[in-house]
């Protein structure tokens, strides 16, 4: 990997690296009774391990993340999706810290999913890629851990998705966590947040392109997905931040009525769908989301129950006007752990960013996690 300098928010060229595992006769075997094999991760890597492998910290990200979390790609003008977090003097300081960063299995970033070349068939999966979950994402992770040498993390941090992602690898893997900062999450889908996914995913498959999943080498069900993001990117702004950026405004060069955008909102939307297509597998979109949905980590159990005798520390960050993941699921995260006598810190932000906030809201996020990092960092070194 390509260094940067050591001026804060001077990280400069990084490149995505590869680790495969489950070769045959080997599999990976997954939460839900499928079997995968082999399996590659792609993950990009932040930082100097130290010595005794002691200073990990594994980024988790949200639903249409990547690996590529900080620094640039050569030729890319714009940098990772948490740079502004990770690096140099930032809040996941590179000079401290090894940071780690990986795509989740059934993206389309890298890791393997349902665009990756079936074995079998030597075709792409499609729609016979097997059903995945969050905790079969985390045992991925932890087969890349391994292979990285780290037997325990400073912490796992993640915000959406990655929440949750961090919340299974403190259940999975208690002895390997010492600290867990989960952000804008819950520990459970609810049937609202299962609604807005399904309303996407319908429209993907109402797309005539898409072909029962088997678009590959043909047209693209660019309108399916360009919809389904634009549904999404509504659930991550909240009422205020639309009004601030928006307004009621209307496009300077608006057309006579013929049902296209006037509202600058409504370009705003077009835009963001239309692009996304660009990067995003629409098959892995629907996989990803149905992890998402079939997230319940106590499974009735009460999460209090799974959580005792955990040594893991946290710090948990909402924000008051996400309303996606609002901040009742994270004060339910912060209950369990109180009630199972677990360490842990309970941060409410203001922001008028709604869900998109854990990526935008810089100083108060850098602020607390620099702190709580600091002492964690400490703990271990008595």
């Amino acid at each position: 990997m390509k260094k940067g300098s050591l001026r804060q928010g001077s990280l400069r060229f990084v490149e995505t690296e590869y680790f495969t595992f489950a070769h045959p006769p080997y599999v990976f075997e997954l939460e839900g009774g499928g079997r995968l094999g082999p399996v590659t991760i792609a993950y990009e890597t932040y930082g100097t391990l130290n010595r005794d492998k002691s200073n990990g910290i594994l980024i988790l990200h949200a639903l249409t993340g990547d690996a590529h979390a900080a620094g640039y790609h050569e030729g890319d003008k714009d940098p990772g999706w948490w740079d502004s977090m990770i690096g140099p003097g930032k809040a996941f300081d590179t000079n401290r810290y090894f940071v780690i960063c990986s795509n989740v299995i059934g993206g389309c970033k890298g890791s393997t999913g349902p665009s990756s070349i079936n074995p079998e068939t030597g075709r792409p999966y499609g729609l016979n890629f097997p059903i995945i979950t969050i905790k079969d994402m985390v045992n991925a992770q932890a087969r890349l851990i391994d292979y990285l040498g780290i037997e325990r993390l400073l912490c796992v941090a993640g915000g959406s998705m990655g929440g949750m992602q961090v919340l299974q690898w403190v259940v999975s893997y208690p002895e390997r966590v010492a600290s867990a900062i989960p952000i804008a999450t819950t520990a459970t889908h609810s049937p609202q947040q299962i609604a807005f996914n399904e309303v996407g995913r319908q429209a993907i498959m109402a797309d005539p392109n898409w072909n029962n999943g088997d678009y590959y080498g043909g047209p693209l069900p660019v309108k399916g997905l360009s919809v389904a993001r634009m549904v999404g990117h509504i659930t991550y702004m909240s009422d205020e931040s639309m009004n601030e950026k928006f307004g009621r405004r209307v496009k300077n060069e608006k057309k006579p009525f013929k049902f296209s955008p006037e509202f600058e909102v409504e370009g705003y939307l077009q835009y963001r769908g239309d692009n996304f297509i660009k990067r995003f597998d629409p098959n892995s979109y629907l996989y990803i989301t149905k992890a998402i949905d079939y997230f319940d980590l106590s499974n009735g159990v009460g999460l209090h129950n799974l959580l005792k005798g955990i040594k893991t520390k946290f710090l948990i960050i909402a924000f008051k006007s996400d309303w996606l993941y609002p901040p009742y699921q994270s004060q339910e995260i912060a209950r369990a752990c109180k009630r199972a006598g677990v360490e842990a810190i309970y941060c409410e932000l203001n922001s008028n960013y709604g869900h998109d906030a854990f990526l935008v809201e810089v100083d108060e996020q850098a602020h607390l996690i620099t702190h709580f990092l600091n002492k964690v960092a400490e703990s271990i070194k008595r």
